[in-house]
């Protein structure tokens, strides 16, 4: 897909009170794409970068190269189950290890991503059995997955359902001016109290 977080401040935050060096930077990104087979991919990418020159271990990583750089996609049909996946790690602090464990996330085919698949996941990959990295990752496959599908629902949709992000979020909550406005036919009134 494409499109990366810009550099530079996330938001507009207040200054720190003291000048701050750059230590540390974590970017993940997740990409949803549909398939002209109807399939939607969610990918999502790790990486870390250190501020600083870091020793580790295993070797020494230079300022501004990746010490994480991780990836987990899977492929999920109309229903977000999964039918494939794939892991692999461009970049880790134990090279040569780590990368291992790519293989075993295979275990998320079969997984409903709208339905416990993060407790699944949890389960499947707790302490050693896993990456904590991909893991990460893999917690926000649901997300993305919602996200992805929400590109195919209207807003006004007439179904009679009630819509999937309503009362998951206090901005979207059934009593909200929000929902009065945007989704009329499944505003609640005022709230109680």
């Amino acid at each position: 897909m494409g499109s990366q977080i810009p550099s530079g401040s996330l938001m507009p935050l207040p200054a720190p009170t003291a000048k701050r060096t750059c230590m540390h930077v974590r970017s993940v990104q997740l990409d949803g794409e549909k398939g002209r087979d109807g399939c939607r991919d969610i990918a999502a990418r790790l990486v870390d970068v250190k501020g600083r020159d870091c020793p580790l271990s295993s070797c020494l990583r230079k300022r501004g190269e990746a010490a994480h750089d991780l990836s987990l996609r899977v492929t999920g049909d109309a229903r977000m189950n999964v039918l494939e996946a794939a892991a692999c790690a461009d970049a880790m602090s134990d090279v040569g290890n780590g990368d291992r464990i790519a293989p075993d996330y295979l275990q998320l085919i079969g997984l409903d991503l709208f339905h416990g698949s993060r407790t699944a996941v949890k389960n499947l990959f707790r302490s050693t059995r896993g990456c904590s990295h991909l893991g990460e990752l893999a917690s926000f496959l649901p997300t993305a997955a919602l996200q992805t599908f929400a590109s195919d629902v209207r807003d006004n949709d007439d179904s009679g359902r009630k819509f999937y992000q309503l009362d998951r979020c206090h901005a979207l909550e059934s009593h909200s001016d929000a929902v009065l406005r945007y989704y009329p036919r499944c505003y609640r009134g005022q709230k109680p109290g």
